[in-house]
């Protein structure tokens, strides 16, 4: 099953992106195929997981019930073979993939990645996914210095405590899938150094 691809932070100006709301969470993933008709296989980012995960086990449970039947319907529509879906879980306490389990969790779609296609542009992405839960889309259009400095202040409207995710609406470097850039809220950063107290191989981790 294919894992989420590594995102930096290279701003590419003058290329139209679209802009999403960057939740603060873990990234886990399900693999779903028109053999089986349903979710198949499930993992966080790198492994893959069950139920009995000690953190991350009850996404399995919330990917199915939120978005198995939905989904399901589009792919079969679509006539697609096999595809990853990516979620972001979290809670309303979640921060850098830390979790309150006392709290409830969610799920929500991030991106998917279609067999014999790759990743989904933006565009298509929210086409398609128009009737289920997405990110919030905060801009479209060329990503400003105006717009970098209100997320990197955290006022950007729309936009939760992390920052934001711009995905390319068309290939720039390498051809397919779209590239993809992510900026932070300075606020989130210091939060994260805190939360460190020195650990910079941690604090690598998480920024």
């Amino acid at each position: 099953m294919k894992s989420y691809p590594s995102i930096n932070g290279e701003i590419l100006r003058g290329t139209p992106v679209y802009v999403f709301d960057k939740l603060d969470g873990s990234n886990v993933r399900c693999e779903w195929s028109r053999k089986h008709k349903r979710f198949t296989k499930f993992g966080s980012r790198n492994v893959l997981i069950g139920e009995d995960h000690p953190i991350l086990g009850k996404s399995i449970g919330l990917m199915i019930s939120k978005y198995e039947k939905d989904l399901t319907d589009i792919f079969m529509k679509e006539q697609f073979e096999e595809v990853v879906c990516f979620f972001e879980y979290y809670g309303k306490n979640s921060f850098a993939g830390q979790h309150d389990l006392t709290e409830e969790q969610t799920v929500t779609l991030i991106d998917v990645n279609v067999h014999k296609k790759g990743m989904l542009f933006p565009n298509e992405f929210t086409k398609l996914f128009l009737k289920v839960e997405t990110p919030h889309i905060l801009h479209i259009g060329n990503f400003t210095k105006d717009i970098e400095d209100l997320v990197k202040n955290g006022t950007l409207e729309g936009m939760t405590f992390e920052g934001c995710v711009c995905k390319t609406i068309k290939p720039i470097k390498n051809g397919y899938p779209p590239n993809m850039y992510k900026i932070k809220n300075i606020a989130w950063i210091q939060k994260v150094r805190e939360f460190c107290k020195g650990n910079l191989e941690l604090e690598k981790q998480l920024l």
